[in-house]
């Protein structure tokens, strides 16, 4: 089909390819749109899971490679990358030409495709805007929501965050979440080699043993405290003594503090029952997840995915303050003695009822279908009900 519509999406981390995989998808399956992919920052990392190696494995063609990731996971790399992403951006983006740009959720190098898309008058799509939660996040996905003229929001309440944020309601979309997709659609039994086919370090796990999941981040804005923080989640974990999958946290500031606290926990304790990983397919992280006995941390596919899934979680601190969760969900400070009573309190209650608060898993073939047929004005004003 001729004139095609360009619609290129940028991922820049496992957590953005496993929200935006199905609508990807979704576009290269139609005749009417022409898939371009982006990938950089941590999703270009050895030590962040390699991800543009499973997106070529999944099928997908990379139109362009983007370098942007200064080193030393703090509040002014994390500035500096932002800056050198936009750079970058701005050429690609001129070389490809996309008719729409798509940039996934509140990540800070959400900020810079924002950024380099409007200001070259091409239109921009965002997802997961409208939602509340704490760190830096907060403010990232509100400043690229004024920056977006198109809206694919996951849930009711966050569609009506954005109409009084004064987004045009014919822009704002409630799609559900596209991660949503993955683990309604596919197999959720438990492989017998998941655990030695991503190898990572620390001794041999049984899938067929009960084990929790561990996934704890940074939060930029209480940069400094992350050693402190993680020893807590250590302390508990210690003295649960169960089966642990621990995986490595992201490129945010901070991320080096975690990171010391859980090597020095390594290379002192040498505990025989946590294996530590960088990554897993999108998947396989979901039937990593359903298979659970408890989900530990502060990642948001905990309050996503676990609520669809039905999987006990304890999100520890401010990180996803305020965002919508199911029943599944016990919230704790950063106190050993509070994460500790709550996983055991977790697994004593096992499995709890499916929740679509996030979608009903088919939010990639909406996206892509409204992606095809909207008619977007790159001028953009704040809209309260007056005529336009």
């Amino acid at each position: 089909m001729e004139n095609k519509r360009k619609v290129c999406v940028v991922v820049n981390s496992r957590a953005n390819y496993g929200r935006i995989k199905t609508v990807l998808s979704a576009i290269k399956a139609r005749d009417d749109l022409d898939l371009q992919i982006i990938v950089g920052a941590s999703a270009l990392l050895h030590r962040f899971g390699e991800v543009h190696k499973i997106i070529k494995s999944d099928g997908f063609k990379t139109d362009a490679l983007l370098y942007s990731i200064v080193e030393g996971e703090n509040p002014t790399t994390m500035a500096k990358s932002t800056g050198l992403a936009i750079i970058e951006l701005s050429t690609l983006f001129e070389n490809l030409r996309p008719d729409i740009v798509i940039t996934v959720a509140d990540r800070f190098e959400t900020m810079a495709t924002a950024v380099a898309a409007s200001y070259m008058n091409i239109a921009l799509a965002h997802t997961q805007g409208g939602e509340v939660t704490g760190s830096i996040d907060e403010s990232v996905r509100h400043a690229v929501t004024k920056l977006s003229h198109l809206h694919f929001a996951a849930t009711e309440r966050a569609a009506d965050y954005l109409l009084r944020m004064g987004e045009d309601p014919a822009m704002v979309h409630c799609t559900g979440c596209p991660s949503i997709d993955i683990v309604a659609n596919i197999d959720l039994s438990m492989p017998n080699d998941l655990f030695t086919r991503y190898k990572g370090v620390g001794p041999e796990l049984n899938p067929h043993k009960p084990y929790i999941v561990v996934l704890q981040h940074p939060v930029t804005t209480e940069y400094g405290r992350g050693f402190l923080q993680i020893q807590e989640t250590l302390k508990a974990v210690s003295s649960i003594h169960m089966q642990t999958v621990w995986l490595w946290p992201n490129v945010d500031a901070g991320s080096d503090e975690i990171s010391k606290g859980l090597r020095m926990f390594r290379e002192k304790q040498f505990p025989d029952y946590v294996h530590f990983y960088r990554n897993f397919t999108p998947e396989d992280y979901a039937r990593l997840t359903k298979n659970a006995a408890c989900l530990v941390g502060n990642s948001s596919s905990g309050l996503r995915e676990g609520s669809f899934l039905g999987v006990p979680v304890v999100n520890i601190g401010t990180r996803q303050a305020g965002r919508e969760r199911g029943g599944n969900v016990i919230q704790v400070d950063y106190d050993n003695r509070m994460i500790e009573k709550a996983i055991r309190k977790q697994l004593d209650h096992g499995p709890y009822e499916k929740c679509t608060l996030f979608g009903d898993g088919k939010a990639g073939v909406r996206i892509a279908e409204i992606l095809s047929e909207a008619e977007i004005s790159i001028q953009k004003r704040l809209f309260y009900g007056d005529k336009r």
